[in-house]
């Protein structure tokens, strides 16, 4: 079998992942996915009047497979979301399930949810929390995840929120939780939003539940912010992988005139952003954008200042940083600076030399280097 060929007993289907790369090493489906499609199959769950919640599914393999079905795909990952839409297209299949994005609600009430376990424990808490008004006690709700990847608090977390929860025996090194909600009487709130002044900078951040380093400043963004003085003019400023948007908000306030975007592929880091920025500045516009990379961002930019992530979800690498680099570079005025931050280890300055010609360093220390790109 090949590395985009995934079948199961609803089908079979070509999958990409994205971002693409070449000779991708990575599919678009795990063990996971294959165990619960699997269950649903051999217990006969779903029937023609089902409708199905799909929860953080990575890149379409469980929508894909469900498409006869009514189904919501409720996500907090634009990439994840484009995904599906490409693979429906790929494999002709009209009947692209709603895409529901992390900060809205799924419409109606289900029969089955599946949820894959996100990384972010918060995020699992805050999905069981907002679940519980589209689902009864009637509903099937089953969790999935590698056995690597689920932390010990999650079977904790749908017992405490859902109700009677238990695990099934391993199977290719993945794991199925199976839950029902009787646990009707604990009214819980979603505890995200929240925003707190942060102390370093003190500026009023408002977090989402899956916004990276949402408990105090990184010490990668506190090294980048100690250079901020340094930028250099610009007219038009784009925070990339904006996460809080603190990056973008400090550049603001040291460039009043400057007019700041504001991109990641989180809808929740894009709202958190949003939230941030009107407390420090409530009259002042900027725009926002849920995208992978830049591909929904169109326009040029003086300036870039990014904090560019390792790791896609349970994968670690450089293809998403490499790909921020070359769109960047693409979306540059003549001129313009890209400014970025990462770990010494990672290499960034030889990958950002190939692609600009030359590379500067602006500081650096035993872990970090902050980094200068200017498009000639």
């Amino acid at each position: 079998m090949d590395s985009e060929h995934f079948s199961c007993p609803f089908g079979s289907y070509q999958l990409h992942r994205l971002p693409l790369q070449k000779q991708q090493p990575l599919r678009a489906w795990d063990a996971a996915d294959e165990y619960l499609l699997s269950h649903l199959h051999n217990e006969q769950l779903l029937t023609a009047e089902s409708r199905v919640l799909i929860v953080n599914d990575s890149f379409g393999a469980l929508s894909i497979n469900l498409h006869a079905y009514s189904i919501q795909n409720w996500s907090d990952s634009f990439i994840s979301h484009q995904a599906c839409r490409e693979n429906f297209q790929h494999n002709q299949i009209n009947q692209l399930p709603t895409l529901v994005q992390s900060t809205d609600a799924p419409q109606g009430t289900f029969n089955i949810v599946l949820i894959k376990i996100p990384k972010t424990v918060a995020l699992l808490e805050d999905q069981l929390i907002r679940l519980k008004p589209l689902i009864t006690a009637d509903t099937r709700i089953i969790g999935a995840a590698m056995l690597k990847h689920l932390p010990k608090s999650a079977i904790q977390l749908f017992e405490k929120i859902l109700g009677t929860s238990h695990t099934s025996l391993a199977q290719k090194k993945a794991r199925l939780i199976f839950s029902r909600m009787d646990n009707t009487s604990r009214d819980l709130q979603p505890p995200y939003p929240k925003c707190d002044t942060e102390p370093t900078t003190q500026i009023t951040l408002c977090q989402h539940a899956n916004v990276f380093s949402k408990d105090k400043l990184d010490i990668g963004t506190r090294f980048f912010l100690e250079q901020f003085k340094k930028l250099p003019q610009a007219e038009k400023i784009l925070d990339l992988g904006c996460g809080n948007g603190l990056l973008g908000i400090m550049a603001q306030k040291q460039q009043p005139q400057a007019k700041l975007s504001f991109i990641d592929e989180s809808y929740m880091a894009v709202a958190s952003a949003r939230q941030s920025y009107s407390k420090s500045f409530p009259d002042k516009p900027a725009d926002f954008f849920a995208s992978n990379v830049l591909s929904q961002f169109s326009g040029k930019v003086d300036l870039v200042i990014c904090n560019p992530p390792f790791h896609q979800q349970h994968s670690t690498g450089d293809f998403i940083a490499w790909q921020m680099f070359v769109q960047s570079q693409q979306s540059l005025e003549k001129s313009g600076e890209l400014w970025i931050v990462g770990n010494r280890h990672l290499n960034y300055h030889s990958k950002l030399k190939k692609l600009f010609g030359s590379c500067d360093f602006i500081a650096s220390n035993k872990k970090f280097v902050a980094l200068r790109a200017q498009k000639k």
